[in-house]
């Protein structure tokens, strides 16, 4: 399988498929309710919706990087951009826009040639700004870095719920 095939079907499973690593973000989200999102039942940590923005924040950053080459301005509001709407039609908004960064991601990396995956995204190592790695790389981490904050979600939600 060549490696576009390999990371497409590693982002599919890990959004809406079914992952090594356990329930995919579709499965996770699926029952979130908009009150669920925004609740915080650990003091100081991210709630449901804030990890979803930052996450969508990311898929739409290196979905950027991959049709130009360069850094959006996506991160004018940071790395966990605020969240101030807590209705129903904002987390729906939310998981909306998180379906079409996903959908937009998919599309640009299935069209992207096999030999820039090899190509370098920017000249200096920086972990925060995910630069200094290949496409590969770039690609392979936005997946586990996916896969981590959705650990975090199920966590938060059994947390609001009481531990079944």
């Amino acid at each position: 399988m060549a490696e576009i095939e390999v990371l497409l079907d590693e982002l599919r499973r890990g959004h809406d498929g079914d992952p090594w690593h356990g329930a995919s973000a579709r499965a996770v989200l699926d029952d979130v309710t908009a009150r669920e999102a925004v609740a915080r039942p650990i003091p100081g940590a991210h709630t449901i919706r804030e990890i979803l923005v930052h996450l969508t924040a990311w898929t739409n950053e290196v979905a950027q990087r991959l049709l130009t080459g360069t850094p959006t301005d996506a991160f004018e509001d940071g790395d966990w951009p605020p969240v101030l709407e807590t209705t129903d039609a904002a987390w729906k908004s939310t998981l909306h826009a998180h379906e079409q960064a996903h959908r937009t991601l998919v599309e640009r990396l299935a069209g992207l040639s096999s030999s820039r995956l090899a190509e370098r995204f920017g000249t200096k190592r920086d972990q925060a700004a995910g630069s200094g790695v290949t496409y590969t790389v770039m690609l392979h981490g936005l997946a586990q870095h996916d896969a981590y904050h959705m650990g975090q979600v199920a966590l938060l939600k059994k947390a609001i719920r009481g531990a079944r």
